[in-house]
């Protein structure tokens, strides 16, 4: 782990009972970085940090800053034990330990026990349980919290997971906290909700802005087959494919953007079917691609177009994953293109966190409303045309939850799914037309789904897969969940270089037609 500075997101809700739903989030939160795990380890003392503004020595700003909204005591440990227990005195001396049974946590065997400090050994101790493989003896899972002295501030009970990711090398992948409680988390909830995920452990840390300039780029070559010179259109289109896929593979290299999966070719016969049954024609072949980030939103660069994993995961039908590649296709069909003067590579020879401040990859609004109004009538004439009273149902939940959680609507890089100089609608609003309400006593009907319900991150390689889950009977109103955080499980598995990763998510369930197994099914 010191030698790692991968990317940490932790998004947070806070809960209120509801009579129908058991209860609804209130408010959220929401905290993306990369984290020198080296010095915020070695740094006993988990201080602020300096007045430096280099974002890597000022790595314990931002876990200090992620720590304060937990409201955890940072005078010994904190936010790094979420994913090392106890960064320097795990051993005898300072626990017990009690045997408790053996257990499969998915296909590894795994030796459960329970652990306590000892007595006088301090405050911001682990006390839980652990979960330890049987092969290395590698702990593969720990859940509980850190003890409190008096006079200092709560720490909250947590689930932290670790996945094999190398042979032999099992590390830290997602964490789930909750806690209950009046008075202990804000804007009067009664308990809150939680998720972090770590990825980009590949990831190398830059020392200085110029330590870029050894990103190789690869140049945009001549594909034709007896072409010997290069029209002016042709230069133009050139030119535009190079500021493309420079911008492509600067984002990869930051850690922002997924590598290429076979979901991308999920993503691309959906937006297919719709270029293909409205006869469009265009001079390169659509791409697709995932960000690896939980705010929604979409955007394009270049003829790639790009959508965040959160928004992927709370998809309920392919017809409403139809409609949010809509409406960037339509951007593509009205010829809204990106600033060409990321051609030159030396434009993005910036560190790794400036990606998000140093790309201005949004539309404008008068590009969005454009977009929209192209995209409704692109559905329209799709194969999706009788389905998207569906789409309204989910553009309606969204709007629902919109003020409640402003930090999920929020998007990093691209568009938003609101327009936000005018009345906060959707931009998809005509959708709502003739669409059914949004009726949560009504089992059958599924408007959105919790976060995490379709793609998983593989931590080392950053690519995104499908999660392989059962879908499972709603018994409740409560038991929707739409765009909420949930609680963490893994099916774990032993690395194996020729077979998928191991397949993970949160306890939210697959609770409609899935628009990735119908893509799926078409693209084969």
């Amino acid at each position: 782990m010191q030698e790692r500075t991968p990317f940490v997101e932790t998004y947070i809700q806070n809960y209120k009972p509801d009579l129908q739903l058991s209860s609804v989030p209130i408010s959220d939160r929401y905290f993306l970085g990369r984290v020198d795990f080296g010095r915020v380890i070695t740094d006993n003392r988990y201080q602020e940090a300096s007045t430096k503004k280099n974002f890597f020595k000022g790595s314990t700003m931002f876990v200090n800053g992620l720590t304060k909204a937990f409201k955890i005591d940072y005078g010994a440990q904190g936010f790094v034990q979420m994913r090392l227990l106890d960064a320097n005195h795990f051993d005898r001396q300072h626990y017990d330990f009690k045997f408790v049974r053996r257990e499969f946590v998915g296909d590894i065997r795994t030796y459960i026990f329970d652990v306590a400090p000892k007595p006088g050994s301090g405050a911001g101790r682990f006390i839980g349980r652990i979960w330890i493989e049987d092969g290395a003896g590698n702990i593969v899972r720990f859940s509980g919290t850190y003890t409190t002295a008096k006079g200092h501030d709560l720490y909250f009970h947590f689930d932290s997971w670790r996945t094999e990711v190398q042979p032999g090398l099992w590390l830290p992948t997602a964490v789930y906290a909750e806690e209950h409680g009046p008075g202990i988390v804000p804007d009067q909830a009664d308990y809150f909700r939680a998720q972090t995920w770590i990825w980009g452990y590949s990831l190398r840390q830059p020392v200085a802005a110029s330590d870029n300039e050894s990103v190789k780029i690869d140049a945009v070559k001549d594909q034709s087959e007896s072409a010997e010179d290069i029209s002016p259109l042709q230069a133009s289109r050139m030119w535009a494919d190079q500021a493309e896929q420079n911008i492509l593979e600067r984002l990869y290299q930051a850690g922002l953007l997924a590598g290429p999966s076979d979901f991308d070719k999920v993503l691309e016969t959906v937006t297919n079917n719709l270029i293909v049954t409205n006869n469009i024609i265009l001079a390169e072949p659509i791409k697709c691609r995932v960000m690896l980030t939980t705010p929604l939103e979409s955007l394009t660069i270049g003829n790639t177009i790009v959508l965040s994993k959160g928004l992927v995961d709370v998809l309920p039908t392919e017809e409403d994953l139809a409609a949010v590649l809509s409406f960037q296709l339509a951007h593509l069909v009205l010829g809204h293109k990106i600033d060409t003067e990321f051609a030159f590579p030396d434009n993005l020879m910036f560190q790794d966190q400036a990606a998000m401040r140093r790309l201005p990859l949004h539309h404008s609004d008068a590009e969005n409303d454009a977009a929209a109004k192209k995209a409704v009538e692109l559905l329209r004439n799709s194969p999706y045309k009788d389905k998207l009273g569906n789409v309204g149902l989910f553009f309606e939940s969204l709007d629902d939850r919109a003020h409640a959680l402003p930090s999920l609507m929020q998007p990093e890089m691209g568009d938003p799914l609101f327009r936000t100089t005018t009345d906060d609608s959707v931009w998809l609003n005509a959708l709502l037309q003739g669409a059914p309400k949004v009726n949560m006593a009504d089992l059958n009907q599924i408007p959105a789904l919790p976060l995490g319900s379709r793609l998983h991150i593989n931590v080392w390689t950053d690519a995104v897969e499908l999660l392989n889950v059962r879908p499972a009977p709603i018994i409740s109103p409560g038991d929707k969940m739409p765009f909420e955080v949930t609680p963490i499980f893994f099916h774990l598995r032993n690395y194996d270089a020729g077979q998928k990763m191991p397949a993970a998510g949160s306890t939210g369930q697959d609770n409609g037609a899935s628009p990735a197994a119908n893509s799926t099914a078409s693209a084969q």
